[in-house]
């Protein structure tokens, strides 16, 4: 019988996250629990009925089993061993290979350590900018990891959480929003359910603040200064926060989740996913995503959202049997700083440092409120589709500074047919396709001419005789006798 390379650590990992012991598996697979031992200590090879009934008895996808490798440990000791810590010491990209398939867990460890080196080194940095600064020092900073512990979390969900979605739909019956005023439903329902009160206040009266609850008096304001549709999500949200509290604590109970600061940011937003789901119903908004091929225009006006409520509603679409389109998105500022991130399709986004420069996010910031559109191709050979579009944050006066996003949603290139912005796109020449990377240190491009730092691939050469397409890039230099040399 043919058999598959599945390594039997990646069996244990499954049967562990499962819950299950090596006689419970070994009973449903139909095996002896000593042969599923061996096979788990890699000393048998899993056969390919085996394989799927593995499949069929945890209730998951045959190809993440199939696959050997998880990208996301990959990509994280990737990251971990392009630091200048290790110029010149790091281990060659076939061991790092080798380590994330072998030993994920171990990798993992890797990542966690040089994630807390890496908070250490910006405490190290804050305190000695303050005492050079002549400020009072209170204490170190201690949730510098926070968000990228809930950007895990949420990957390892892959952005979708039925439950929420669940209580979502439930709101909707109950609180018999169908056909009338959003907002008008909405606080109906918190004051006679819930006995909140809400109040929408002039912007000085509520002192910087978008929304304020006060849980004594039971009073939620938001500030006139929020749309119609911002003032539904905050309404939605505070109906999150009260009704699905036990809930919310129950999801962020995740070992992704290791601080304090991380639980109450990874509620926080649990609460913001459940408030995009009470915007934009699931199969409402599945369906009008395909009818209007996910024309994100349409969409805002239809569902009474704004660009980043709709682009992030679309990659939450994982609902088993009734999957949406596998987005990416991706949310910086104008100094590259990236606020939001998520991929169900592959695309690589760094961890620590600035995205690829060459990436269509950055290219909104050109044409402010226009929609921009891009193919790309990672070395890894993946190629996408995306559009890009930057969003305005304004939520005062005159004297409220304006701060301005970019947002990148893109797909795998086989999808890009089922979005409207794919019209008239040859897709069989691919001739002006850009080559992106993850980051200057990670990217294998040694001809790229904005490059910003030399890669891991090649150590940093200086030949004052001989300028490439950048400083970082090496160019093509001659001997004395002729032979071409990289410099």
């Amino acid at each position: 019988m043919a058999t598959l390379k599945v390594p039997g650590r990646k069996v244990r990992t499954l049967r562990r996250h499962a819950g299950l012991s090596q006689a419970d598996l070994a009973q449903r697979l139909g095996i002896s629990a000593s042969y599923l031992n061996l096979i788990e200590h890699e000393r048998r090879t899993l056969t390919a009925g085996l394989l799927v009934k593995l499949a069929q008895v945890l209730d998951l996808d045959l190809r993440s089993i199939a696959s050997s490798l998880d990208a996301r440990v990959l990509q994280d000791l990737e990251e971990v061993f392009a630091d200048p810590l290790f110029e010149g010491s790091a281990p060659a990209d076939a061991e790092i290979r080798d380590l994330a398939i072998s030993s994920p867990e171990v990798a993992r460890a890797i990542a966690r350590l040089h994630q807390a080196y890496a908070a250490a080194q910006a405490s190290a940095r804050t305190l000695a900018t303050q005492v050079l600064d002549r400020q009072d020092v209170p204490g170190m900073p201690t949730a510098e990891l926070s968000p990228d512990q809930v950007t895990d979390f949420l990957q390892s969900h892959r952005n979708h959480f039925p439950e929420l979605e669940a209580q979502a739909e439930r709101l909707w019956k109950d609180g018999r929003l169908e056909g009338g005023d959003l907002f008008a439903a909405l606080s109906d329902y918190l004051g006679s359910r819930l006995g909140v009160g809400v109040t929408v206040l002039k912007v000085g009266e509520m002192r910087g603040a978008v929304r304020r609850y006060d849980p004594a008096s039971r009073s939620l304001q938001l500030s006139e200064a929020l749309r119609r549709g911002s003032r539904n999500f905050q309404l939605a949200y505070q109906i999150g926060l009260l009704e699905n509290s036990e809930l919310l604590d129950r999801l962020t109970r995740d070992p992704a989740l290791a601080s304090d600061e991380a639980r109450a940011l990874g509620r926080v937003t649990l609460a913001s996913y459940f408030a995009g789901a009470v915007l934009m119903p699931y199969t409402e908004f599945l369906r009008a995503a395909e009818d209007e091929r996910h024309d994100l225009d349409v969409l805002q006006h239809r569902f009474r959202a704004n660009f980043e409520q709709v682009c992030h509603r679309l990659c939450t679409l994982q609902r088993k049997g009734a999957e949406g389109v596998p987005f990416f998105m991706v949310r910086i500022d104008l100094a590259g700083n990236i606020s939001k991130k998520f991929s169900a399709n592959g695309v690589r986004f760094p961890r620590y440092g600035g995205i690829c420069p060459l990436r269509n996010v950055h290219a909104a910031f050109l044409q402010p409120n226009a929609l921009r559109v891009q193919v790309s191709r990672q070395p890894d050979g993946l190629t996408f589709f995306s559009v890009a579009r930057t969003i305005r944050r304004h939520r005062g006066g005159y004297h409220t500074p304006e701060i301005l996003y970019a947002i990148e949603l893109g797909c795998e290139i086989e999808s890009a047919r089922r979005l409207v912005y794919a019209d008239g796109m040859d897709f069989a020449n691919l001739a002006g396709v850009v080559p992106v990377g993850t980051t200057c240190r990670l990217c294998e491009r040694l001809d790229c001419g904005a490059r910003a730092f030399p890669s891991v691939q090649k150590p940093l050469t200086v030949d004052e005789n001989v300028r490439g397409v950048s400083f970082f890039a090496p160019a093509e230099n001659s001997e004395p006798n002729g032979r071409p040399q990289r410099g």
